[in-house]
């Protein structure tokens, strides 16, 4: 049993018993740790000296823990759950947690994050996309971050969709709809699967051709519920589930 330090980012949190709460974070060189932070729910914390009230304990130690938050973390390590003995704020995102539509733009992103990875198996290239995706809806509400986000996931997981030609007989013109199992867009002689717009496609080749500012800088529009849809239908084929908090998207558009 040793400590270490990382830095990570809350996915999700739960109580734990009637003082303490349990954190899952994903970390930069841990991937996915689920830790115990002892204590945080007690009037008197020994993270937080001699506290007036629960509210004062949260804010000194646990308020460092909400969802969203960026953390500098140091843990010890456990036989199933390692331990928080402190964390020290690094970015608290207070503009996506104080606005619905962007509170409900992120929560997709943390809990396909959680479901996509193990614990204990490094992975920093998604730590920093999610950190770069909170960042971006910190400054700027942005429609599009949850179908690119999701998009540029799947490519990550090794699912990334065939959009330049017809997946099923190479064709370059005339694509018209889009089936994963098919591998990404189809010809009208060949489609199967969902109907997919020009404008659609023009859009989900600009996500995964690098072009993510241009497109997180535009306003929702057809074109961008198609994209979510087909992304949230592939991300849901991927966990073999549906995403909960996907749902709470339909009043942000």
């Amino acid at each position: 049993m040793a400590t270490y330090r990382d830095r990570g980012i809350v996915l999700r949190s739960f109580d734990l018993g009637e003082a303490d709460r349990i954190i899952t974070f994903m970390t930069e060189g841990r991937g996915k740790v689920r830790a115990v932070a002892k204590g945080v729910r007690r009037t008197k914390s020994r993270f937080g000296g001699r506290l007036e009230g629960v509210r004062r304990t949260k804010s000194r130690f646990g308020g460092r823990l909400e969802v969203t938050n960026h953390v500098e973390l140091t843990l010890y390590e456990g036989r199933s759950l390692d331990t928080i003995t402190q964390a020290d704020l690094l970015e608290h995102f207070r503009p996506v947690r104080e606005n619905l539509d962007r509170l409900a733009r992120v929560m997709p992103l943390l809990e396909v994050v959680d479901a996509v990875t193990f614990e204990g198996r490094s992975d920093p290239r998604l730590y920093h996309m999610l950190l770069g995706a909170i960042r971006a809806l910190a400054e700027a509400d942005a429609p599009l971050i949850v179908p690119a986000f999701f998009w540029k996931l799947l490519a990550h997981e090794g699912m990334r969709p065939e959009v330049a030609c017809c997946a099923s007989c190479g064709r370059e013109d005339d694509l018209v709809a889009f089936e994963l199992t098919e591998g990404g867009v189809l010809c009208r002689r060949c489609r199967r699967g969902t109907r997919l717009s020009p404008e659609a496609l023009a859009l989900l080749r600009r996500i995964l051709g690098g072009q993510l500012v241009s497109v997180l800088g535009e306003g929702p529009s057809t074109a961008g519920h198609e994209v979510e849809h087909l992304a949230t239908t592939a991300l849901e084929h991927l966990l073999e589930r549906r995403l909960r908090a996907a749902g709470a998207l339909g009043g942000t558009q």
